[in-house]
């Protein structure tokens, strides 16, 4: 952890007290944007919001200790979209993430934080898309950049990406993009900024990477450190000893026990990823992989997939699932134990969430005793153990994902909004708006969720009608 040792200038911050949630009304934030947060529900603060966003809107430094899944990306949007000179189309606030699937959430989390205001642009310049387009849009000029450091950096040394003008500064997860061997990217990225900025730092852990980028680049930063954000009751944990080979079986079992609608399998390697998958689809369930031999578009159809609630479970290592925040997860299963008991505790942390409950299931191997051991020294209390023996398998029907995603081969590029597509679902194809989920709307392509049963006529009324007087070519996403 940082400590005022290691970072003499640093003011430590008193964690807020522990007591009801404050509403957002008690910061000194715009009407409009109190009455937009009203909107997206946003009605009490999360601890690191009512932490952080005081200290943020003063324009200190921060360092703030925070996961995914907590709240932080408004914890700095909120502080850094009131001081946007609209007027002005220069790079105003820059934001930098660990991968392409976080930063494209932040980018999507500010544009609804920013909608008090009709005209703030904000671009996301990622890797796995081409280079040329987000030159192009940035050659019309953005107020804020969320983006990844290899991205941005290519911009920089382009010239496509000017930070004359920028007076703020976020590194998102900077653990992580500090395992992933960013340091001197994000060096280069810093050094290409005013040295009279504000600089926040969010970070789930603190190791020397860290406290050197403070050391280095930041000016008397007040750091921030909050206990774990999930309550315990809400995370129910419970460990079932294998044998080795039973591991792909057991997941099975868990899935036809405690049905949840969407699962996180955590395995070590890509193989066993592979392997799981292939297991599990040949029981009927609806299972997909997340692993580094993926390519990005891959990658992006897999997660929206998931996201949508057309894939019951995910199958992922540590790596691959690394910047994900996934709402309303209902259980994590850990089929290979990890060998970093803080590993484990990010890893079920993903469910459990926002005062929901959800089960963390753990399959041990009698190599895995100690792994177990390290945990529960780390975590403070008794494990419970269960048997497979004593889960009940009376082969119910297959776990499926009760929505399907539709993908349309037009997105932003075509002028296309996702109120142009629940119109065409809706008084075109005929749909009634409950059965229609989630709308994403990328540069050249649309994804869609609908329900499962109305999955047919819907690809029939996109294919056969027309989206912006135009027509438009869509297809279910299988396999």
């Amino acid at each position: 952890m940082v400590s005022l040792d290691t970072l003499p200038d640093a003011i430590l911050v008193p964690p807020p007290a522990a007591s009801s949630p404050e509403p957002f009304s008690v910061l000194a934030l715009p009407s409009a944007v109190l009455t937009n947060l009203e909107r997206l529900g946003y009605h009490t603060m999360t601890p690191i919001q009512a932490a952080a966003l005081p200290v943020a809107l003063d324009g200190h430094d921060l360092i703030a200790q925070a996961r995914t899944g907590s709240g932080k990306t408004a914890a700095f949007g909120l502080a850094l979209l009131p001081r946007l000179q609209l007027r002005r189309f220069d790079v105003q606030a820059l934001v930098l993430c660990p991968t392409r699937e976080l930063a494209e959430q932040v980018g999507q989390e500010l544009r609804r934080l920013a909608r008090a205001e009709d005209n703030i642009k904000i671009l996301t310049l990622c890797g796995g898309a081409p280079i040329r387009p987000q030159a192009e849009s940035l050659a019309h000029g953005a107020h804020v950049v969320v983006g990844t450091p290899g991205r941005v950096l290519d911009h920089l040394s382009r010239g496509s990406l000017q930070l004359a003008s920028l007076t703020a500064l976020v590194l998102d997860e900077a653990d992580r993009m500090l395992d992933m061997g960013f340091f001197e990217d994000i060096a280069q990225v810093i050094g290409a900024c005013p040295r009279v900025r504000q600089t926040l730092l969010f970070s789930a852990t603190y190791p020397p990477g860290v406290v050197r980028l403070a050391r280095q680049f930041m000016r008397q930063p007040q750091i921030i450190q909050l206990p774990e954000q999930h309550a315990e009751d809400t995370i129910r944990q419970r460990f079932y000893e294998v044998a080795p080979g039973q591991r792909l079986q057991a997941v099975g079992l868990l899935l036809r026990h405690y049905r949840p609608e969407s699962t996180l399998a955590f395995c070590n390697t890509r193989q066993q990823c592979r392997d799981l998958v292939d297991v599990l689809t040949a029981e009927g369930v609806d299972a997909l992989a997340l692993h580094g031999e993926l390519d990005q578009r891959e990658r992006d159809q897999v997660m929206v997939r998931f996201a949508n609630r057309s894939c019951s479970v995910l199958v992922a290592t540590d790596v691959a699932a690394r910047g994900l925040d996934i709402a309303g997860l209902a259980a994590v299963i850990n089929v290979d134990m990890s060998p970093d008991p803080e590993v484990h505790v990010h890893r079920i942390g993903r469910t459990g969430r926002a005062g929901e409950e959800g089960w963390a299931l753990s399959l041990v191997a009698p190599g895995d005793r100690n792994r177990v051991a390290a945990i529960i020294a780390a975590q403070g209390t008794q494990p419970v153990w269960e048997s497979l023996d004593g889960l009940l398998d009376e082969n119910p029907p297959p776990l499926q994902a009760p929505m399907v995603t539709l993908q349309i081969l037009s997105g932003r590029k075509d002028k296309i909004r996702p109120g142009d597509v629940m119109g065409a679902l809706t008084a075109g194809a005929g749909l009634a708006a409950g059965q229609i989920g989630r709308i994403n709307v990328n540069d050249q392509s649309t994804y869609v969720a609908v329900e499962r049963a109305a999955a047919a006529q819907a690809l029939r009324g996109l294919s056969e009608g027309k989206i912006k007087g135009r027509k438009v070519r869509a297809r279910r996403l299988e396999g």
